[in-house]
C-alpha cells in the first residue's frame, strides 16, 4: 500500500461520470475523505460523452473500479446498463451510484434521495402532518419526491409550466408516492395558496445559479419578491443550488424569516453515502468532505 496522498500501483479507483465534469467539487471532497481515512484510492472526474457511456462502465468495471458516482445527463441512461437495482432507484427512475456487483457488471443505487432528506431530518425529526412544494419537475425533482416522501410529509405538490411534463412525473412518481399532487406554475391563484401553506419549498430548477460565464445569473430567483411575501415565517426554504451561497432566492427567504438550506449539504451527504456504499465502513469524515467542497468555492486570496 502506498502512503496517503500519493498513487501507486495498487491504488484503487473511484469516480464519476458526467459531461461535463470539470466543474465537480467531487474530487477534493472525495479525495480530501479517502486521505482521512487511509484507503489507497484515488477519485477522479471522468468526463463521459453520452455515446460512450457504456464503453466507459465496461471499461472501467473490466480493470477493477471500486465505484462510481454518475452526474447529468447519465442518471437516467445508466440505469439500463446495470445488472441489479436498488428498490430505490427502480422507482425513482435514476441511479448516481454504481457499485460493483459480485457476479460482475454494476449495482445501481440513488443517495441524492438520502443528501436531500438526511439534513433535514436532522434539523426536525418529525415530518408528519407537514406539506411541502417543489418547484421544477426536472430529473431532480424525482429524488426530492421521492425524500420528501421518506420524510413522511402529508401532502407534496410539485409546480411545473409543462402539463405534459407534469404528468409524466405524476406516472412515474405517483404509484409510491401517494401524497403527490401537480400544479402549473402559471395558474398563480394555486401557486400563492400552495406557497403560504408549504413547511417546506424545494427548488429543484437552475433559475439563480452562476457560473464563471454567467455571473449575473446569480441575481435571478424562481420566485419573485411577490411569491416569496406569501412564505410562512420559519418554514424551510430549500435550494439544490450552491454557486453563489446564498442563492438570491434564500437571501430573500430569509428575509422573510424562512429557515434556509441550500445544495452543498445535499452534494456532501450524497458522496458520504456513496462512500460508504463503496469502502464497507461507516466511519466516513463528513465534515472533511463539506470542508474540502467549501474551499474549492471559497476564491483564494
Amino acid at each position: 500500500m502506498t502512503s496517503p496522498g500519493t498513487i501507486g500501483a495498487s491504488t484503487g479507483l473511484v469516480g464519476l461520470l458526467g459531461d461535463p465534469v470539470h466543474h465537480s467539487l467531487s474530487p477534493a471532497m472525495h479525495n480530501a475523505a479517502l486521505q482521512a481515512m487511509g484507503l489507497d484510492w484515488v477519485f477522479l472526474a471522468l468526463p463521459t460523452p453520452a455515446d460512450q457511456l457504456g464503453s466507459v462502465t465496461q471499461g472501467l468495471e473490466a480493470i477493477g473500479c471500486r465505484g462510481l458516482n454518475v452526474t447529468i445527463p447519465h442518471k437516467q441512461t445508466v440505469a439500463g446498463l446495470c445488472r441489479e437495482l436498488s428498490p430505490l432507484a427502480q422507482r425513482v427512475g435514476a441511479v448516481n451510484v454504481l457499485v460493483p456487483h459480485a457476479e460482475g457488471g454494476w449495482f445501481g443505487t440513488n443517495t441524492d434521495v438520502e443528501g436531500f432528506y438526511s439534513p433535514l431530518q436532522e434539523a426536525e425529526s418529525d415530518w408528519s402532518e407537514r406539506r411541502a412544494l417543489v418547484l421544477g419537475c426536472g430529473g431532480s425533482a424525482r429524488a426530492v419526491v421521492a425524500g420528501l416522501t421518506e420524510l413522511g410529509c402529508t401532502r407534496i405538490q410539485i409546480a411545473g409550466r409543462r402539463q405534459t411534463v407534469l404528468e409524466d412525473v405524476m406516472a412515474a412518481c405517483g404509484s409510491w408516492s401517494p401524497q403527490l399532487e401537480t400544479l402549473l406554475w402559471s395558474d398563480d391563484e394555486i401557486l400563492n395558496d400552495a406557497l403560504e401553506h408549504s413547511d417546506v419549498v424545494v427548488n429543484t430548477t437552475p433559475v439563480g445559479m452562476a457560473s464563471p460565464s454567467k455571473p449575473e445569473a446569480a441575481e435571478a430567483s424562481p420566485l419573485s419578491t411577490h411569491q416569496i411575501d406569501r412564505l410562512k415565517p420559519g418554514s424551510w426554504m430549500v435550494d439544490i443550488i450552491y454557486t453563489p451561497r446564498p442563492t438570491r432566492l434564500l437571501q430573500l427567504a430569509a428575509a422573510q424569516g424562512c429557515q434556509t438550506l441550500d445544495g452543498l449539504e445535499m452534494l456532501v451527504r450524497q458522496g458520504a453515502a456513496a462512500l460508504r456504499l463503496w469502502s464497507g465502513r461507516q466511519d466516513v469524515p463528513v465534515e472533511i468532505m463539506r470542508e474540502a467542497a467549501l474551499a474549492q468555492l471559497t476564491p483564494q486570496a
